[in-house]
């Protein structure tokens, strides 16, 4: 089958015989596509289709979704462990057991020696849910250290930041369902056809069905923005600003929701006190968005009988994330829209799991959403496992991000990563590189053998990838759905819970702590952990959960079939029972553009890759569209400088330089240009990284540069291959 332009760079899909069709789901973004797999009669997988009855995605998949299986076979798996005694001597293949021996005794040395916490854990959001559970009980109830996150802090720590000032729990409160019956949606920092393109296909549906407003508040004009009925290309870094003056605005025209105010919310004298201060005038000399615009946007919203919002990193990646967030979730409150039909604030999750890793991998707390800082839940869980309550800390210790900078002061000794890639996902690539150099003992353990940072491991664990195990993921909306495994792993591979599993056996344990060895017996300890909580399974199998393909938290007694949303009786996690009005002043801590750095550098997906392209870059009807770093600049600023459509030019900043393709276009504004972030070797090398003061979260989307003409365009084009291969 051929799809696409036929003549240039077109999409084959070549027709193979299936023999059986094997069910999963999607492991790229949290969308959460039910998928088959399509093995032929040798047990190879030759194809892929969407699942027709699956609520989620009904049959479609995206472009990254139909290729999914040639996963499988990509290049680079890793197929056996490897060790070495020092970084930069030849790795030597070896055996399970003499890696894993050599993993526990380094991390017994290193605790012994330093200090428990001297020891860290870096996780993901890309194994399964049982997965995470298990490596949470096995950090925190045998290694003992606190220093355990996971890389979902690069992507979605502030949401669960704000969701927790504001509702008192982390947990999206709507879901894809409200697109149909919403009359307002708000769009912040999000480019949902090239992020989530079924999300995206399942609001456009709704909108041909019921024509509604669409806002998107965007710096770049992205697809979405084209597809908005307003587009609000903001000042980057402002959209505090922005969110204070629609409430501004809806509060001076009364159109605010009085009695849920009164009856669901606290705070309410202070917030309005400190939205007083951002009136339309105000807020436009600063967001840039005029004051006409703000006022007809917040009559749109605040008059709408249900009115939603959306965001993704263009929120979340700033330094002030959190803030953002608690913003959107302001916005909503006072207009009464969370827990109805078609109002909420619901963060679109990135990775395919980052929600699993939220509800059990213990990284920020105790499975099942449980606190370190709640004397009960500590208690429950030491009991449930049979570990001393003191074994516990009190309070999470480093988040990832804070983890690296431990390193480089020599209170962090050992590192242990699991399917993350710090030198490709961490802003200020040349730090982290020097980061990891300082390690005694660095353990990776990933899908494949040829991630960056294996040049500094001392051990690398060959791990299975999505459909070549079972276990849980959770998406967006809070809907848990099964992976079964459709092939085998290649070589030695193991899947993450073997692995696990087999460390754990290598330390002393408490009598009581078990370590179960299959998924669904893994599935049984967590539906009882969560029975109760807010994110509660205990109605669910793994059984029933492909059979319904995918069941909505909480389900239980009284939700058998999962609810749809969160706090629709108004009660919220707080201890008074009520959400936060929380006032928000704006500070300007951004790196801004100045006469040396005159540029705004801006970043995000692109459809056809993932994350740093360790996958996607491997499949050659993907990689094919975008197989080399480029830059969207605006013809303007490009005339200025003497820079032609496609030619190769130098970007600077403070941190680096990187050398990438130009493309003249008007998307992006003349002060600023956007690279996608999948080609790591330049945004994370330019980006300054500062941090979120409450999520930890990096601003990968406010960094200040400058744009160098090359003369000489063949060693511009080799030097962009050298530092993609460095």
């Amino acid at each position: 089958m051929l799809f696409g332009r036929h003549t240039k760079n077109p999409i084959r899909i070549p027709v193979k015989p299936v023999a059986k069709w094997a069910y999963t789901t999607c492991g790229y973004c949290s969308t959460g596509c039910s998928i088959e797999v399509g093995l032929d009669a040798h047990g190879h997988a030759v194809t892929a289709r969407g699942v027709a009855d699956a609520p989620v995605n009904a049959g479609k998949l995206c472009l990254k979704g139909i290729f999914k299986h040639e996963l499988f076979t990509s290049a680079n798996r890793g197929r056996v462990p490897l060790t070495r005694e020092r970084s930069y001597e030849p790795f030597r293949e070896t055996t399970w057991g003499t890696a894993l021996d050599k993993t526990a005794a380094e991390i017994q040395r290193i605790q012994s020696t330093y200090g428990r916490d001297a020891f860290a854990v870096v996780s993901t959001g890309q194994i399964m849910t049982e997965e995470f559970y298990t490596l949470g009980k096995l950090t925190r109830g045998v290694l003992g250290t606190n220093n355990y996150d996971g890389n979902t802090t690069l992507c979605m720590s502030s949401a669960v930041s704000g969701y927790k000032r504001s509702f008192g729990s982390d947990g999206p409160p709507g879901c894809y369902d409200d697109f149909d019956h919403t009359d307002c949606l708000l769009a912040v920092g999000s480019n949902l056809p090239e992020q989530h393109p079924v999300i995206y296909w399942r609001l456009k549906e709704a909108r041909d069905r019921r024509q509604f407003p669409l806002i998107v508040v965007d710096p770049r004009v992205t697809v979405f923005a084209q597809m908005a009925d307003m587009h609000l290309p903001i000042n980057p870094g402002t959209d505090v600003v922005l969110l204070n003056s629609l409430a501004h605005v809806i509060l001076k025209e009364n159109l605010h929701a009085r009695d849920y105010i009164a009856a669901h919310t606290s705070g309410f004298e202070e917030f309005s006190k400190l939205v007083g201060q951002y009136d339309p005038t105000t807020a436009a000399r600063l967001c840039g968005i005029d004051e006409d615009s703000i006022r007809n946007v917040a009559r749109l919203y605040g008059k709408a009988e249900a009115a939603m919002s959306i965001w993704t990193m263009g929120i979340n990646q700033s330094t002030h994330g959190s803030d953002g967030v608690v913003a959107i979730n302001n916005l909503n409150l006072v207009t009464g829209n969370i827990g109805k039909p078609g109002g909420t604030s619901l963060s679109i999750t990135g990775q395919c799991n980052a929600m699993g890793t939220r509800e059990f991998s213990s990284c920020s707390g105790l499975p099942a959403y449980r606190a370190l800082e709640n004397d009960a839940d500590r208690a429950f869980m030491a009991d449930y496992w049979g570990v001393d309550e003191e074994f516990f800390p009190t309070k999470r210790g480093l988040f990832q991000t804070d983890i690296f900078p431990a390193i480089e002061t020599g209170q962090i000794k050992g590192l242990w990563l699991i399917a993350t890639n710090p030198m490709s996902s961490m802003p200020n690539t040349a730090r982290i590189r020097k980061t990891l150099e300082k390690l005694e003992f660095l353990v990776v353990q990933d899908a494949y053998a040829d991630v960056e940072t294996t040049q500094y491991a001392h051990v690398y664990l060959p791990a299975a990838l999505w459909g070549e195990k079972e276990g849980v993921f959770t998406n967006t909306e809070r809907r848990v759905n099964i992976v079964r495994r459709a092939v085998n792993p290649p070589g030695a591979a193991k899947p993450d819970l073997w692995i696990f599993n087999a460390l754990a056996k290598r330390f002393t344990k408490p009598a009581k702590l078990r370590f179960p060895e299959t998924p669904a017996e893994v599935f049984e300890e967590m539906r009882t952990l969560s029975n109760g909580r807010l994110c509660d399974y205990s109605g669910m199998t793994h059984g029933a959960i492909e059979k319904n393909r995918g069941i909505q938290w909480p389900c239980n007694a009284a939700h058998p079939h999962g609810a749809p949303r969160l706090y629709t009786d108004g009660g919220f996690q707080h201890a008074d029972g009520k959400a936060k009005l929380i006032p928000l002043p704006f500070v300007d801590n951004n790196e801004r553009p100045d006469g040396h750095y005159p540029f705004w550098l801006n970043s995000g997906r692109v459809v056809e890759h993932w994350h740093t392209r360790t996958k996607t870059g491997k499949i050659g009807n993907l990689n094919k569209f975008s197989p080399t770093p480029y830059m969207e600049l605006n013809p303007s600023a490009a005339e200025r400088l003497g820079i032609r459509h496609m030619e190769y030019v130098r970007v600077v900043s403070r941190r680096s330089d990187a050398v990438v393709m130009a493309q003249l276009t008007e998307r992006v504004a003349p002060d600023a240009v956007f690279i996608p972030m999948h080609f790591h070797e330049c945004v994370n090398r330019l980006a300054l990284g500062l941090l979120d003061p409450h999520s930890r979260q990096p601003a990968f989307k406010q960094s200040a540069v400058r744009i160098e003409k090359i003369a000489d365009q063949k060693n511009a084009a080799l030097a962009n291959l050298v530092a993609r291969a460095y």
